[in-house]
């Protein structure tokens, strides 16, 4: 697979969705955007166009730049539309059935050479490649969050993957300006195995008093050189996504560091969820993923 530009899609426009299309049109590829929600695609598609604004306000865009990016991704909510897609990014919520759905519909739709690439932390790569009729072509690629800042990308075969696939992969994850480092097919890969009992160690922290959230998220960068505290981060990913992580890695694992604290199941049920709803941790007033 060459360097130039593709037609990428990605399903999904939620955090990770809208996240991973704007690398794809920041890399220069032409992206579609795909929800089965119109209002879901409309919120997608604008928290990609306003990461690209703010990124012209810091400085790290030019203005030009900006608009061809913007130019290069188009939303949709027909499958029909990712038709002519060379690879494909699913970045639904983790549910193994939807997940395997998606590709038995995109086999009907897509080219047989395109890849398929599942944004999966928690979910078995062979169990999702399972729902395509070409399993070899299906790749796991775990986007760190937030995906237009971080360069790692975790890289995950199932137990079909064939090795031109695998090797594409990491071909295409060049293209983006991203690292792909190379992990098994198991649940929470190498990242969320050690992410998500630490995030649940900082809630408990913050639970028990030990600081505050401010305290905590100073610390963690000062001392640790981390890029942001875990609240901050953790109001980038979403709690209701961290509970669902949490939970799923828990059923798999058992081990009690994955259990998600008290305190993740209040701010779900009160609907402070981070950034997307306003308020998590902290107070927004721009619910877009990177705005300021």
């Amino acid at each position: 697979m060459s360097h130039s530009r593709k037609t990428v899609a990605v399903v999904g426009a939620g955090t990770m969705g809208s996240g991973i299309a704007t690398v794809m049109a920041r890399a220069g590829h032409t992206t579609i955007l795909f929800d089965i929600d119109e209002a879901g695609l409309r919120r997608g598609v604008d928290t990609v166009h306003g990461f690209f604004d703010n990124s012209v306000r810091k400085g790290k865009l030019s203005a030009g730049q900006a608009s061809a990016a913007k130019a290069a991704l188009k939303g949709t909510t027909s499958l029909a539309d990712l038709a002519s897609s060379e690879v494909v990014v699913e970045a639904v919520f983790e549910n193994l059935d939807l997940k395997k759905e998606i590709f038995g519909q995109l086999d009907e739709i897509v080219s047989e050479s395109a890849l398929f690439h599942t944004n999966t932390s928690t979910l078995s790569v062979t169990g999702i490649a399972s729902g395509s009729r070409i399993p070899g072509r299906v790749v796991g690629t775990h986007y760190c969050n937030p995906a237009p800042l971080m360069k790692l990308v975790e890289v995950a075969d199932g137990r079909h993957t064939a090795d031109w696939a695998h090797r594409a992969t990491l071909e295409f994850l060049g293209s983006l300006g991203k690292t792909g480092v190379v992990t098994k097919d198991r649940p929470g890969f190498i990242v969320n195995r050690f992410l998500i009992p630490w995030e649940n160690s900082c809630i408990r922290a913050l639970e028990a008093g030990l600081g505050t959230k401010e305290a905590i998220d100073s610390a963690v960068p000062g001392a640790l050189g981390h890029p942001m505290g875990p609240f901050r981060l953790l109001d980038i990913v979403g709690m209701d996504i961290h509970q669902q992580v949490a939970t799923r890695l828990y059923e798999q694992l058992r081990d009690p560091r994955f259990f998600p604290p008290p305190m993740v199941e209040r701010m779900v049920a009160a609907g402070d969820l981070g950034r997307k709803t306003g308020r998590g941790f902290y107070e927004y007033g721009d619910t877009r993923l990177f705005g300021s």
